[in-house]
């Protein structure tokens, strides 16, 4: 019998201030839906509460644009001061026009706007959020507050939305990642024929960012952490390993 995967969005997890730990509110909210964390379960936390709870907000009125901020916001139709915020977080411009700015993000992605967001944090135009400074050790962390904590050993991954070249949509992408292979390789494995696979390397961490973001929604449905059960894939690796080597990089 095919084992079974369930993949729950834990409902009433409440809103995320700034610097807030994120543990006791998950705790929380585990008792609050009848559950508690076993060993081998995953936990999937949408990037913006982890960003909330270790402060990454930005405000424009803080922010001075430099000539370069001021002349690629002529390029893209852009307030200056948030293109300063989105060159802060970055380390190389991929592609400017009105309305578009991708960007190479210091952590490797290549992204809009560096990942500044400004939904649900409420109505502050002025104000901005950015993606935690290591996902991974923000993965890292939580994992071991469970275990110390929980007494579960679990796997942690944080999910952002993202665009992609040539496909319409977002879709969720893993950006950070403890006790769980991101990729696996295939690569000298056989197929049902026998033949030895080449190339085939399934983005774990990325296929499960994206069931995640299923339940998780990306409006207003305040479900920002998911508990995956059954799925087996434990391992060791980091978010990196699913980032293409520059050298390797055809497209930007």
């Amino acid at each position: 019998m095919a084992a079974a995967i369930q993949i729950i969005a834990l409902e009433g997890f409440p809103l995320v201030q700034a610097g807030e730990p994120l543990l006791p509110l998950i705790s929380e909210t585990l008792k609050r839906n009848n559950l508690s964390l076993q060993t081998g379960d995953i936990l999937v936390l949408a990037q913006k509460i982890v960003s909330k709870s270790e402060n990454r907000f930005a405000r424009l009125s803080e922010t001075e644009a430099s000539q370069e901020a001021e002349s690629l916001a002529l390029q893209c139709a852009k307030d200056p001061r948030m293109v300063q915020l989105v060159l802060n977080e970055s380390s190389q411009v991929i592609r400017a026009k009105p309305g578009v700015l991708i960007v190479r993000h210091k952590l490797g992605h290549v992204m809009a706007n560096a990942g500044l967001d400004q939904s649900n944090i409420g109505n502050d135009s002025n104000l901005f959020l950015l993606l935690p400074k290591d996902p991974d050790a923000s993965a890292q962390q939580l994992k071991a507050e469970v275990a110390t904590q929980l007494g579960a050993d679990i796997g942690v991954l944080i999910c952002d939305s993202f665009g992609r070249p040539w496909r319409m949509g977002t879709t969720g992408v893993c950006i950070g990642c403890a006790g769980i292979a991101a990729i696996q390789d295939q690569r000298g494995e056989f197929d049902l024929f026998g033949k030895e696979l080449q190339v085939t390397m399934p983005a774990k961490g990325d296929e499960i960012a994206a069931a995640a973001s299923l339940v998780m929604g990306e409006a207003a449905e305040g479900t920002p952490i998911v508990l995956i059960r059954g799925l087996k894939i434990s391992g060791t690796g980091q978010t990196s390993d699913l980032i293409r080597p520059l050298e390797e990089d055809l497209f930007t």
